[in-house]
């Protein structure tokens, strides 16, 4: 077994008992982020076999200064989001399917089209591609005692500390005409405490995340395209979740989403 294959099964092992550790063994750690994103390939193919699954679109982690800082990097990473952790909202999903809960509020967008590669896209140039902005809700999970002690390779190699993703009807109208940087949105949980937020506080704009994508995808072979799927990184403050809570994710006349994680 190579150190790809082995990291994938230790990664994936992990997983599946809810397991979690200091860091990756040194011997199968990724040491460059395209050795991180050849893991994470194999693991969400693990993935993928497990629970007959298939990819949907894309979520962007450390799309804020403050993660990038954290993680000594200068841009954002992906994972690939599949159909068996995604879920409609309202969602009810067990607290005990995750080793961590960590909800936050993004900005989700469905592509309309194809991106060409070769075109150093911005936020402009992309949405043209766009069709819809989603709300939705991320879990981020991870298998780590710290996340900032591990770095930008090893955190992508687990899909991105990708959970689960909860996302509202996709708003395919008016949208463009909203100034998404400036729109607030907010984390509310059971109903009483409520954490502000923003589009700016995701790279600025999220339609800046889903220009770092489609540029960022062709470098390993891929390319965004139509009905791809994409959630774009925290809005709010962190919250780390526990078992019986209920999260909303406000995005004013963009909608709401809402999450209950039983006690199961």
């Amino acid at each position: 077994m190579d150190r790809v294959e082995a990291a994938a099964e230790y990664l994936f092992e992990l997983r599946d008992h809810r397991r979690r550790v200091a860091a990756l063994p040194p011997e199968i750690a990724p040491r460059t982020l395209a050795e991180g994103y050849a893991v994470q390939d194999v693991l969400v193919q693990k993935l993928m076999d497990r629970f007959g699954s298939r990819p949907i679109g894309y979520k962007i982690a450390c799309t804020s200064p403050l993660a990038q800082q954290a993680l000594a990097v200068d841009a954002p990473f992906f994972g690939v989001m599949l159909t068996h952790s995604s879920h409609p909202s309202p969602a009810i999903r067990p607290g005990a399917e995750f080793t961590v809960r960590c909800a936050e509020a993004e900005f989700g967008f469905e592509m309309a089209a194809d991106v060409p590669g070769g075109v150093a896209y911005t936020a402009e140039s992309v949405k043209p591609f766009v069709g819809a902005v989603l709300p939705s809700l991320e879990i981020v999970d991870h298998r780590y005692h710290d996340w900032k002690t591990v770095d930008a390779a090893s955190l992508l190699a687990d899909n991105a500390i990708h959970g689960a993703w909860v996302f509202g009807e996709p708003v395919r109208d008016g949208w463009r005409d909203l100034d998404l940087a400036a729109h607030a949105t907010a984390l509310i949980v059971n109903g009483t405490t409520v954490l502000p937020g923003s589009g700016a506080a995701v790279l600025g704009n999220p339609l800046n995340v889903v220009a770092w994508l489609a540029n960022e995808l062709p470098k390993f072979g891929r390319k965004l395209s139509k009905g791809d799927r994409i959630t774009t990184g925290l809005t709010t403050a962190v919250y780390l979740a526990e078992p019986g809570d209920r999260l909303e994710a406000d995005f004013g006349a963009l909608g709401r989403v809402a999450l209950t994680l039983s006690g199961d």
